[in-house]
């Protein structure tokens, strides 16, 4: 197993004297590496750090459309604030356990909002496990009981979705909690469209656990970041799809340059 981590490891890209334009999210999710990215604040507003251990940096757009979905239900849905666990750290690279990915910027852990059984937001201690019933004990502080906060747990994932920054691929979550989520959207008439968004992205994962007590979200690269070095893992979302533009006439000639073989006089002056 280890050999097999050291492989996956060496195979990843980093940026060298070789590809010094290589910067932000590069590689892959679970053996990339992160450069330039930017590190959230410890107390945005309608966010906290569930931990102060160097984990809360991501690609700026990602972590921008993190902060603005946290400020988003603090407006809309004043309450407890969201509890943000790992994101990457700052440059990234190597195993950041126990996860298998969060290495290259892309990936956020948020916390499940919750409530008090009476429906007032509280602030969730940790990672609650909640049950199918929408309730979770806190073994370690006299098993308090919380109740997941649908409501603001969609509004959270709804800021998500509908944020073209965000660029959402994957919201892993367990399966009865994405049912309540998707149930709850209906009943206040979503528009089909994020639905659908909605449907599609939230999955419990096979490997990686079940997601019972928070949302794993990943963000998908842009066509900026795939040239800066971001490799494309997973699927592809139909509303991520970016147009081609047309090439001008100094890409068209560059494309001649590089695709005409060279006469043979050319040739002869090469030593």
């Amino acid at each position: 197993m280890a050999a097999i981590a050291a492989i996956a490891t060496a195979c990843a890209r980093v940026p060298t004297s070789l590809e010094p334009q290589l910067s932000g999210a590069i590689g892959m999710p679970h053996r990339g590496v992160l450069k330039n990215g930017t590190t959230l604040d410890g107390a945005g507003a309608g966010y906290r750090f569930l931990r102060d251990n160097g984990r809360h940096s991501a690609l700026p757009r990602f972590a921008a459309a993190i902060a603005r979905a946290a400020k988003s239900i603090a407006e809309t849905r004043p309450g407890a604030p969201l509890m943000i666990g790992d994101l990457s750290t700052a440059h990234g690279g190597g195993p950041l356990l126990p996860h298998f990915s969060h290495r290259s910027g892309v990936d956020a852990d948020l916390l499940l909002l919750m409530t008090t059984p009476a429906g007032v937001p509280i602030v969730s201690p940790g990672f609650l496990s909640v049950g199918a019933d929408g309730l979770a004990q806190d073994a370690e502080h006299g098993m308090r009981l919380y109740r997941f906060d649908v409501e603001r747990q969609w509004l959270l994932v709804r800021a998500l979705l509908v944020d073209p920054e965000a660029r959402v691929q994957w919201i892993f979550i367990q399966d009865n909690l994405r049912a309540m989520l998707l149930q709850w959207a209906v009943a206040r008439g979503e528009p089909i469209a994020v639905l659908q968004r909605a449907a599609e992205v939230m999955a419990q994962p096979n490997p990686g656990g079940e997601h019972d007590d928070h949302i794993h979200v990943r963000t998908a690269c842009n066509a900026r970041e795939t040239a800066l070095g971001c490799e494309p893992f997973g699927p592809r979302r139909a509303w991520l799809s970016e147009p081609v533009s047309r090439p001008d006439d100094s890409d068209l000639e560059l494309a001649r340059a590089l695709l005409t073989a060279p006469d043979a006089e050319h040739l002869a002056d090469v030593r």
